[in-house]
């Protein structure tokens, strides 16, 4: 699937920290993942407080639910990133544990990282949304 999907950087736009501005899918299935949450299997918070824990358990869950679709973080063509926080450092930090994980390739794709007031569960830190193209 990979010759399939291709990613552009137009000389026009601004340079980006790793992602890129367009991702062309040229066909084929699409797989949505609903947006992981730092919850463990019981639907238990994990991490209250901590970002980084959260990131943890939210690069833990995506990988899951990648595998369910049989798919990979390379075959992520859209992300959207939530983080409860206003502050750019914070937003940073989530950005670069994010793109270090495992789930790292996974945000060379068009993506938006976005601050937000609040998250859907009590003490909720950050939220990943992906969108795939699944490998024939």
């Amino acid at each position: 699937m990979a010759e399939k999907i291709t990613r552009i950087n137009p000389e026009q736009l601004h340079e980006t920290p790793g992602y890129h501005h367009v991702t062309v899918v040229e066909a084929g299935r699409t797989a949505y993942l609903a947006g992981q949450c730092p919850l463990d299997r019981n639907g238990d918070l994990l991490g209250a407080g901590s970002l980084e824990t959260q990131v943890d358990q939210v690069v833990a869950n995506a990988l899951t639910a990648l595998a369910a679709a049989s798919a990979r973080p390379h075959h992520v063509v859209r992300s959207v990133i939530y983080v409860r926080s206003d502050q750019r450092d914070v937003l940073g930090a989530a950005w670069r544990r994010l793109t270090e994980s495992a789930l790292g390739p996974a945000f060379t794709t068009a993506s938006t990282l976005l601050g937000v007031a609040q998250l859907g569960f009590s003490g909720q830190l950050v939220e990943v949304d992906l969108t795939v193209a699944l490998p024939d």
